[in-house]
């Protein structure tokens, strides 16, 4: 079976080019273009295995669905949880929030790397 990448990314071509480096490497992927549909597929859809979250994005930002929905629901504790974000200030602020903190721009080769070598949270 393969793992589930969430990519919650209003810049659509972003999103596919994120979506592709996941692809490659085995991920499912679902995409949510804004906030507010991001918000109905956490509290409504399947836990994916990884949630890669811009923090700036139209409805609910990043950090809301981070904080009042990622955050509170225990399902996502096992859920591997990346923010994207140009925002140095923010990703740092909200570091310890999350288990990684990537600063835009990402490259494909960094994405797809760093997610190849995640594995179950209940496995480390």
């Amino acid at each position: 079976m393969n793992k589930l990448a969430l990519i919650i990314e209003d810049d659509e071509d972003l999103a596919n080019i994120f979506a592709e480096a996941l692809r490659g490497i085995g991920f499912e992927i679902e995409n949510a273009l804004d906030g507010k549909v991001a918000r109905e597929r956490l509290i409504h859809g399947a836990t994916p295995f990884l949630i890669l979250l811009d923090m700036h994005l139209p409805h609910f930002s990043g950090r809301e669905l981070l904080l009042n929905v990622i955050k509170k629901d225990p399902r996502f504790n096992t859920s591997w949880i990346m923010i994207t974000t140009a925002d140095a200030r923010l990703a740092e602020e909200l570091r310890d929030q999350v288990d990684f903190a990537m600063i835009k721009p990402i490259l494909f080769g960094q994405l797809r790397d760093l997610a190849a070598r995640l594995k179950p949270k209940d496995e480390i």
